[in-house]
């Protein structure tokens, strides 16, 4: 097993719904080899690679990026407000982001602890031999 195994096995089972064991036999060395040069950052093999590109490919970094410029624009726009009218400025509300409430705190949890890779094994091969039962 290579460093980077892991990472290529789930961009080829995502992208193509290959394996690695299938190298050899229903895909070919060269079509991996061309699958593996034309790897994006925001794959698995690219994050591990080059975290620094792939955070920037991100569609979680432009999204934020951009929610970011819309609070600005949108306290821009209320001072402009403000100086027409000679009212104190009217804090806009901030564009909404995942798991947070109006005030910006982080109120929404995901999950629970990180599952083990030894119980994430056991679990995927328990649901392959039950995928396995039902479609034999």
């Amino acid at each position: 097993m290579t460093e980077h195994d892991e990472a290529i096995s789930y961009d080829l089972l995502t992208k193509t719904g290959r394996e690695l064991k299938d190298v050899g036999k229903s895909l070919t060395w060269d079509s991996l080899a061309s699958f593996l040069i034309n790897t994006e950052p925001d794959t698995a093999l690219g994050r591990e690679l080059d975290p620094d590109t792939a955070l920037w490919a991100s569609t979680l970094k432009t999204n934020g990026l951009l929610a970011d410029i819309y609070d600005m624009l949108a306290q821009i726009n209320a001072n402009l407000v403000a100086i027409g009218s000679h009212k104190p400025a009217k804090a806009p509300k901030p564009y909404p982001r995942p798991g947070m409430n109006e005030k910006r705190e982080n109120v929404k949890h995901y999950g629970r602890d990180a599952v083990s890779k030894v119980d994430f094994v056991a679990w995927l091969d328990r649901k392959r031999k039950e995928y396995n039962e039902r479609n034999d």
